[in-house]
């Protein structure tokens, strides 16, 4: 998707989660079927657990996003930190249906309902906040699969494809954009 100048907050946003979804499918290509559920170490969660967690996120979070709290009641959280998914087949249909929710949420709002109140934990945010605190948690865990990813398939012996301006290209990446030779990186774009 092409950077576009917009004041839509809620367009941006659509922008924004689809660029992190792009950035961390890219990075979960990359890498080895085994190393998606591979842990650094007890204390760490691997790329499969994270898919977890942030697929019962996205469902919690954006299922009834305006009439129902974001903590949805049957939600589990803790458990989404066990029992990774056991293929990435199955990893895959986790993060798929996690961002349903988030799209099928945001895809008809306006930004007239922006004001509007909804609860996160039975805490009132504006449609404004609630959507910006899952924009910074899901960043947040996209960082985390982009570093994982990059550390398995490095260890692999695999080179690495940046998922934006590989090291020591940035001049070269600004001059392309600005020429218009190649597409910026920003929103998904390579």
């Amino acid at each position: 998707m092409a950077h576009e100048l917009t004041t839509s907050y809620v367009k941006d946003s659509t922008g924004v989660f689809r660029y992190y979804k792009k950035l961390a499918e890219r990075a979960m290509a990359q890498c080895p079927d085994d190393a998606l559920f591979t842990a650094l170490d007890a204390e760490s969660n691997s790329i499969g657990i994270i898919v977890k967690h942030m697929a019962g996120n996205m469902r919690s979070r954006w299922k009834d996003f305006l009439t129902t709290d974001g903590e949805k009641p049957d939600r589990d959280r803790d458990s989404e930190f066990e029992a990774p998914p056991k293929t990435r087949a199955e990893m895959i249909a986790m993060w798929e249906g996690g961002w349903k929710y988030v799209f099928d949420a945001l895809e008809p709002l306006t930004d007239a309902e922006l004001t509007r109140t909804v609860t996160v934990r039975s805490k009132p945010h504006s449609v404004m906040q609630a959507i910006t605190r899952q924009v910074t948690h899901y960043a947040y865990h996209v960082g985390q699969i982009s570093f994982l990813a990059k550390h398995f398939v490095t260890k692999s012996g695999r080179k690495w494809e940046s998922l934006t301006i590989p090291r020591g290209q940035s001049k070269q990446a600004s001059a392309n954009i600005a020429s218009g030779q190649r597409p910026d990186h920003w929103m998904g774009e390579k």
